[in-house]
């Protein structure tokens, strides 16, 4: 008898991805095997791993649903569950909404997937199961990670702020931190297996150590990572102005493994806006931080999140935040027309902006911001670079015979193919000819090629998947996860 497959979907934030290798690992223990890629709902078990941040998240769930409903009817035995932000949120309206869900379950409790998808099949109905608080860290948990050769490893989960725009710490709880030794051991085991590049991840990343009234923890972190033999380059998203201290800055610039990058969401240039959202930093500081940031790392590459419109912001609040933008010269700018949480305080405020207001201060946002980011790539040509060669980044390598990689500072790179293989995880050196916007080429013969334990893992997993029979039991183990997201996407992990 041929095992069941899963398909898992995601939305959202970065740990919503690196929920979703758990959901997948906890299936793969349990027996499932990962369906063909485009099976889209062609499985016998379906997970969403939902977001509730975006305005039409709900939507969006429901007409996704609605879709498999018809396909679940014909096919006896399809299970649906329904995890992550909006499940925790939601709860049992999703099952008055959607009978024909299986299971839903939040965000503390994803390790209960199989347990409840097993009860469902046995009592014939829908199983809700929502924690309140978290049962097992995420990353104590199976995984079937999504790349071989970069890990999200997750340091933090939940928020202790209370940004009036942001629901994520009504559904992820209050901060909770991971012991240092339990993280240590985990980037050795992945580095172990092949990975080179790690992800630090947290929904207030550089509040770690706020457990243990440790307000060094982070840098201190960071310094550890240096020491670990193999690891190539550590990253870490999202931190928060308030808790970016000097001694952070400090471990980034004295540590050769932490690249030279860095997310800071600023949300707002304008003082009164930052109240009115709760964010305890004003403009003054915040470019403070991006000045002693360039002084330390002079290339780093600076990258924000921003949100255009909030409840109250004047033409003046704006053009503040046109002013930071232009100070701060951001390598990329991830920007959100605001849009109402239910829940959140934000939601009820007097003086909503409307809609086409806010679209043109978007449009302008957008239109200097991306001048802005094509001058700091043109910074970039002539230099000569190390770039991580990456998987499925550069969508038009085939037609243009290049490879994409990505440098130290995370700018996407489309360079040139040598003659000889170059597999994800392995190091090019190339020099830097012509700046777009949003990437860089490299249009030259690359300069060096160096074979990493990473390419070596990407390699091996290949050959595994490639000669995996159809129908086994357990997936076989995978290493690594998604080659790094640009930066955070908006409110869930963007604080």
């Amino acid at each position: 008898m041929s095992a069941k497959t899963y398909e898992v979907r995601t939305y959202g934030c970065q740990m919503n991805v690196h929920d979703s290798e758990r959901l997948s690992g906890l299936l793969e223990d349990a027996g499932y095997v990962r369906a063909p890629e485009g099976a889209d709902g062609d499985a016998d078990v379906v997970v969403f791993n939902t977001c509730a941040v975006r305005e039409n998240a709900d939507n969006r769930l429901y007409g996704n649903l609605g879709r498999l409903a018809p396909m679940k009817s014909k096919r006896p035995g399809m299970q649906i569950a329904v995890g992550g932000c909006l499940a925790q949120k939601d709860r049992d309206t999703i099952v008055k909404k959607a009978p024909w869900v299986d299971v839903v379950f939040g965000t503390h409790n994803i390790g209960k997937l199989p347990v409840l998808l097993e009860r469902a099949r046995v009592q014939e109905e829908a199983q809700v199961e929502i924690a309140e608080s978290l049962e097992a860290f995420p990353s104590t948990l199976p995984t079937r990670r999504e790349s071989a050769y970069a890990a999200w490893v997750s340091i933090s989960v939940g928020c202790n702020n209370t940004c009036t725009f942001c629901i994520v710490p009504a559904l992820r709880g209050k901060e909770k931190d991971r012991r240092t030794g339990d993280i240590l051991a985990e980037i050795e085991a992945l580095v172990g297996e092949g990975v080179s590049e790690i992800t630090l991840l947290g929904q207030n990343v550089n509040a770690y150590g706020a457990d243990i009234g440790d307000r060094e923890a982070f840098s201190k972190l960071l310094r550890a990572c240096g020491k670990i033999d193999g690891l190539e380059r550590v990253r870490f998203t999202s931190p928060h102005p308030r808790d970016f201290t000097d001694d952070v800055i400090a471990a980034m610039a004295e540590t050769p493994n932490v690249m030279p990058q860095l997310h800071m969401p600023l949300q707002s240039g304008s003082d009164p806006v930052l109240k009115a959202m709760r964010r305890s930093y004003r403009q003054d500081r915040y470019l403070g931080i991006i000045e002693k940031v360039r002084a330390a790392i002079p290339h780093a590459a600076i990258t924000t999140d921003i949100i255009v419109g909030f409840p109250g912001e004047t033409e003046e609040d704006f053009e503040q935040t046109l002013h930071v933008v232009r100070e701060a010269r951001f390598a990329q700018a991830f920007t959100f027309q605001y849009s109402k949480r239910p829940g959140t305080p934000a939601a009820t405020m007097e003086n909503q902006i409307p809609k086409q207001v806010v679209q043109s201060r978007y449009e302008r946002l957008v239109a200097l911001q991306e001048e802005i980011s094509w001058e700091e790539n043109k910074k970039q040509v002539g230099r000569t670079l190390e770039l991580m060669a990456a998987e499925g980044e550069g969508r038009k390598d085939g037609a243009t015979h290049r490879l994409s990689g990505r440098a130290p500072d995370n700018r996407l790179v489309h360079f040139t193919k040598p003659d000889v293989e170059v597999r994800p995880g392995d190091v090019v050196t190339v020099e830097i000819t012509y700046a777009a916007p949003h990437h860089l080429l490299a249009e030259g013969a690359v300069l060096d090629v160096r074979r990493t334990c990473a390419g070596d893992a990407w390699e091996k997993r290949n050959a595994a998947e490639t000669a995996k029979p159809a129908g086994v039991m357990l997936g076989l183990p995978a290493v690594g996860v998604p080659a790094p997201l640009p930066a955070a996407t908006g409110g869930c992990s963007a604080h």
